[in-house]
């Protein structure tokens, strides 16, 4: 009997990392759109038809449209447009360095950190490349 196999967590998770590493930020593009606000467009444009990083697209082989009419497009015109494998995303991650009472973030100002770690709680990583004081104490 044969059946499905997923390949080692490890693995997983640094191809995960990867595209983290690599992901890149799109605007929405309604591209393709068929409720196009524009009220001069009335003809078909093949220029205007959706392509391969469409979340419209056919599916591979299964000829099955999606039912979201619009197209990723990079933020950055410079950038190529992402694959159907790349990890995208709309706006940055709020920064943990500094306050930020709206968001709820405390910041790191002011936090003990561990100058020997290079985890999460390391002073390189916890301080944002501020700088940090040592201080040492002595427990009698």
């Amino acid at each position: 009997t044969c059946w499905m196999r997923l390949p080692p967590f490890r693995v997983i998770g640094d191809t995960l990392k990867d595209r983290f590493d690599g992901a890149s930020r799109v605007m929405v593009s309604n591209v393709g759109n068929a409720h196009s606000n524009n009220a001069h467009n009335h003809k078909y444009n093949k220029s205007n038809n959706i392509n391969s990083n469409s979340i419209h697209n056919r599916r591979e082989g299964k000829g099955r449209k999606q039912k979201y009419g619009f197209q990723l497009k990079p933020y950055n015109p410079e950038h190529k447009p992402p694959g159907p494998k790349d990890l995208v995303y709309y706006e940055p991650s709020p920064g943990f360095c500094d306050r930020n009472p709206k968001l709820g973030i405390q910041g790191t100002h002011g936090r003990q950190c561990n100058d020997t770690s290079i985890g999460v709680d390391g002073c390189d990583l916890l301080c944002c490349g501020r700088g940090y004081r040592t201080q040492v104490v002595d427990v009698v």
